[in-house]
């Protein structure tokens, strides 16, 4: 898939594709739906199929000093939309000159000017520009008179819960990475550099890879059963994301002991899926009952594991089977 980063126009054999457009933060199952209506559109008709996200999210820019939960940092999200296909994502910068165009000409400069889209789907709630200027039907009526088509789509729903991105995020921070992944239709994965820690889980008989989180990402402080990807394996995990008050009530880390592993992951970068939520974090009076604690946590999260791989509920999803084929 190829990646553009704030083209001022898009190469001739681009143009004239079927473009998703909109933020795309989780790219959960509505998300989804609508990058696999823009799928249908473009391989029906022998065009070809893109993304257009924005970096960073809007919010982000024009709350610079709020924290926001970002569900899918950028490298994150391309590596998703590759997993669905697409052709080619576009990469805009969130920045004054963006933010500054009305709903109106951001169709006309951007979308028409720049990517010469033949035809673009959004969700019904996408709304953009200046002042939220821009809308659906704005983007319809403009359509009509520049000639190109646009499909909107209706809200993506199970059981009448309409899928959404915050909704995402209060199950991650209630700890319910089960209620979350049913949204996304994937496990939601924390992607990092292996740091140096302190070196106390070596020293008790826990080694493990330490990842931050980003900021703002306020995830439920406990154990969890989980499986880390390390260049194309797969490793069954119990993770912990806390401040260890037992030892020192640090900065929050995600704290990741992996199953029959013995090597150096410091530098690598790792992908952790986060598969359920075990307990919440405590303190315990001394290193040795903390240890009787993780051993009960591993074969809790070993059996869980077990249950997951033999049959992953994910991998009824387009996306979900996709991140499983990852794995060698």
């Amino acid at each position: 898939m190829r990646v553009i980063e704030n083209p001022v126009r898009v190469p001739d054999n681009l143009q004239g594709g079927v473009l998703a457009l909109g933020n795309f933060d989780g790219v959960h199952r509505g998300h989804q739906a609508v990058i696999g209506e823009a799928m249908a559109l473009g391989r029906g008709a022998g065009r070809p199929v893109g993304v257009m996200t924005f970096d960073p999210h809007p919010r982000k820019f024009f709350q610079p000093n709020a924290t926001m939960f970002t569900l899918t940092p950028t490298q994150q999200k391309i590596s998703l939309f590759n997993s669905l296909g697409c052709d080619f994502t576009g990469v805009m910068t969130f920045d004054e000159s963006l933010a500054g165009l009305s709903g109106d000409a951001f169709i006309r400069n951007v979308l028409h000017g720049v990517w010469r889209a033949g035809h673009i789907v959004v969700g019904y709630n996408f709304f953009f520009g200046k002042g939220r200027s821009g809308s659906p039907q704005l983007l319809t009526e403009i359509g009509q008179e520049l000639g190109f088509d646009v499909t909107v789509l209706s809200p993506a729903s199970d059981d009448g819960e309409v899928f959404s991105s915050s909704a995402v995020r209060d199950f991650l921070r209630a700890g319910d990475v089960r209620g979350a992944a049913d949204i996304l239709g994937y496990w939601w994965t924390v992607a990092g550099v292996v740091e140096s820690g302190a070196g106390i889980g070596k020293q008790i008989g826990y080694p493990t890879a330490n990842v931050m989180l980003e900021s703002g990402q306020d995830l439920h402080h406990g154990i969890y059963a989980a499986r880390v990807r390390i260049d194309g394996r797969r490793f069954d995990a119990a993770a912990y994301l806390g401040r260890r008050p037992t030892f020192d009530n640090g900065i929050a880390k995600l704290e990741v002991y992996l199953f029959d592993f013995d090597s150096n992951l410091y530098g690598r970068e790792i992908d952790v899926e986060l598969i359920d939520f075990i307990r919440p974090d405590q303190s315990f009076e001394n290193a040795e009952s903390l240890v009787v604690q993780m051993d009960d946590d591993c074969a809790k999260a070993r059996s869980i594991l077990a249950k997951v791989n033999a049959n992953d509920p994910m991998t009824k999803f387009l996306i979900g089977r996709a991140t499983m084929a990852l794995f060698d």
